[in-house]
């Protein structure tokens, strides 16, 4: 499993209307193979930033088959508008955990 985790930064005064078309998107990413599970969160002291982490079985599954499938294309209707700048996005591997 790796971790995607982006973090994006959404215009001001844009919030609700982000976290609204979120809702709508985060069916196409769930629908795509590979895909574990996400979480979007919001910073408290900055609210127009928030960390989207997204669980993958592959770097590949993310990166070929999402980001290079006709629903990337939906995801980024929805949702590339909102971001400036553009998120930086990485992928991390679990080293250690409380379990």
């Amino acid at each position: 499993m790796i971790l995607e985790v982006a973090l994006l930064r959404v215009r001001d005064g844009q919030a609700s209307h982000f976290e609204a078309a979120f809702s709508q998107a985060q069916a196409i990413i769930a629908s795509m193979p590979g895909y574990l599970g996400h979480e979007l969160q919001r910073c408290l002291e900055k609210p127009n930033q928030y960390v989207l982490l997204v669980r993958w079985e592959t770097v590949a599954h993310h990166e070929i088959g999402f980001r290079q499938s006709p629903q990337y294309q939906q995801w980024r209707s929805l949702l590339h508008h909102f971001y400036d700048p553009f998120p930086t996005v990485q992928h991390y591997a679990l080293v250690a955990d409380s379990a």
